[in-house]
């Protein structure tokens, strides 16, 4: 059951971070524009997968602020080594293929192979004999 959640919620943090790529977009589409769209992505997707999994995978009810604030920084620290997973392949699929779209499959599969390496990596280090 664990692992459907999981699942699920990475699902909805997916399809949040793709939501706000594709509005950034519609803002502003100029030089930069990918890498602009794919900051404010991850940030709206980092955002929503913490909380969704602070409270539903991990179980963790922080004691106070500071906590949380430790806990935030940790599960962000954490996901640097698979925002990076996921920014090369959506720019591979943006310019190795003639599709401007196609950026969106390369975001899909590294959000994915992103997803799993960081359960094991939260499990580990963020949320300890939780």
């Amino acid at each position: 059951m664990l692992a459907v959640k999981y699942a699920i919620f990475a699902a909805i943090s997916t399809l949040i971070n793709l939501l706000f790529q594709y509005l950034s977009f519609l803002v502003y589409g100029g030089r930069g524009s990918l890498y602009i769209a794919m900051f404010i992505g991850t940030l709206a997707g980092l955002a929503t997968k913490y909380i969704l999994d602070k409270k539903w995978i991990f179980y963790h009810t922080p004691k106070d602020r500071k906590d949380d604030a430790k806990k935030f920084i940790l599960y962000s620290f954490m996901g640097v080594f698979t925002t990076i997973i996921f920014w090369v392949a959506e720019m591979a699929f943006y310019y190795l293929t003639p599709y401007p779209n196609a950026k969106y499959i390369g975001a899909v599969i590294g959000l994915v192979t992103g997803y799993v390496v960081k359960y094991f990596l939260d499990r580990k280090y963020v949320f300890i004999h939780e």
